[in-house]
């Protein structure tokens, strides 16, 4: 596969760089701002529907903190900090669960913990996080896909045991590399030994679904390094594979370590890796199908046949039903407002925004978002439903706006198309990616941002 650069100018459109950014989310974090008026969560959420909710729960600790790592998480938690985030985390779905009051309907349709690592608490305090989730949110985790986070050195057995009581349906793990040179190289400590001994014990806790992260683009990885990888997962036939390519961000380990090479020879490196990660993808892709996994999206593959999660309600979607996040790394959003707390990478300023949560007594209004308007909202429905492989259909978009994603957005489809991102082979009222389209969704994505969270994205101070 080729970079787009050279196919770039002979067809006349300006170069584009294939990996600008991952979009989990829209808008993102670095486009919030403190909000003057401090809206409470009651009014938020009182016109809201709330019958179809995901609830996500954040656990910003990790025993060690990757290189490539740019999440909201720090290292350890000396003096009992794992009981007082706790205690702030029950006092704010307290507070949460009375903002969305008792004039309708509150049902959860999905519920997470991420992090950080969700793991990192011990069994006891994984059953209190389960029992905030119950008890104060009023989610039946038994009954609703739950999806949890952990790592090779925190999968115990009784850590899964607590998971697997409590209804936990999908577990995801963070593998990155089984080639030891390369975990090192990613600023990664772990032994494959331990990795294939937590990957044995999930199977042996019999969570439906076992997810397995991979990284492509790492220093020294080679065509085969990176098979052996895939070979290593796919030895324990996981239901699902999540490949991401790597990224280095603005105050990771990976970016400190950063050679001070020139202006030149840095735009060269740029796209000698570029061209690396681009391949190693196709490469993941094609073995990933070739051993019976369908693609869902740039980064997710399913094993064909595979459980999703569990057998139950699938009524979730994300590009129009509401989040509620507690915890001080969460997002949360309504049709209106997205919103959270503080943001940051560095690990100073992280521990100053987990002691501020903890040290919290009022948790009932929103302290830092974005107000999403009609064109924001537009531009989330179609950037989420276009970046999956199953595509976009044109008339679920109609119905909610009352118009087409063409006419809404004619100049980025059409520069979509212009560059073959687009299925022409796709049926008639599907919007959707073609192959090509789906190795550059880390462009594609991006491209969508609007000129407002575009300047505030940029205008964000780092910390």
């Amino acid at each position: 596969m080729t970079t787009t650069t050279a196919e770039a100018a002979a067809a006349g459109l300006p170069a584009v760089r294939p990996y600008e950014s991952y979009v989990y989310a829209y808008p993102h974090k670095t486009a919030y701002r403190p909000l003057e008026d401090r809206p409470s969560l009651r009014s938020l959420w009182a016109a809201e529907p709330k019958d179809a909710l995901s609830l996500y729960l954040h656990i910003p600790f990790c025993e060690v903190r990757c290189g490539f790592c740019n999440l909201f998480t720090r290292i350890g938690a000396p003096e009992e900090l794992t009981t007082r985030y706790l205690d702030a985390l029950e006092k704010q779905a307290v507070s949460v669960r009375d903002a969305l009051g008792g004039e309708g309907p509150v049902r959860f349709a999905a519920a997470a913990f991420g992090g950080g690592t969700p793991t990192f608490l011990t069994a006891g305090e994984l059953e209190r996080l389960c029992d905030i989730a119950e008890k104060r949110m009023g989610a039946e985790l038994r009954s609703v896909p739950l999806s949890v986070e952990t790592s090779p050195s925190t999968a115990t057995a009784d850590r899964l045991s607590v998971l697997a009581d409590r209804g936990t349906t999908r577990i995801s793990i963070g593998v990155q590399s089984f080639v030891g040179e390369e975990a090192r190289a990613a600023v990664r400590p772990q032994r494959r030994a331990d990795v294939e001994a937590a990957l044995g014990r999930i199977r042996e806790a019999a969570i439906p679904v076992l997810n397995i992260d991979l990284i492509y683009g790492i220093d020294g990885q080679t065509e085969r390094s990176w098979l052996a990888s895939l070979d290593a997962a796919l030895a324990w036939r996981p239901e699902e594979l999540y490949l991401y390519p790597l990224y280095v961000r603005p105050l990771t380990g990976l970016h400190r370590l950063g050679s001070a090479a020139g202006a030149e020879a840095e735009a060269l490196e740029q796209t000698a890796w570029d061209e690396q990660r681009l391949r190693l993808y196709a490469v993941g892709r094609d073995h990933l199908r070739a051993h019976g996994y369908e693609q869902v999206s740039m980064r997710m593959f399913r094993r064909a046949g595979a459980p999703r999660e569990q057998e139950g309600p699938e009524d979730y979607a994300c590009q129009t039903d509401g989040m509620i996040g507690l915890g001080c790394g969460a997002r949360s959003y309504t049709a209106a407002l997205h919103y959270s707390f503080d943001y940051a990478v560095d690990m100073r300023e992280i521990r100053s925004i987990i002691d501020r949560f903890t040290a919290t007594e009022d948790f009932s209004r929103a302290e830092v978002g974005r107000y999403v308007d009609a064109d924001e909202a537009r531009r989330r429905h179609l950037l989420q439903s276009l970046l999956q492989a199953a595509g976009l259909p044109v008339a679920d978009y109609r119905a909610r706006f009352g118009t087409d994603p063409d006419a809404d957005f004619p100049a980025e489809l059409a520069g979509f198309a212009a560059r073959g991102w687009l299925d022409p082979s796709a049926p008639e009222g599907l919007l959707r990616l073609s192959p090509r389209g789906l190795a550059h969704s880390d462009a594609l994505g991006p491209a969508l941002f609007s000129p407002g969270v575009r300047a505030a994205m940029a205008a964000y101070e780092r910390k």
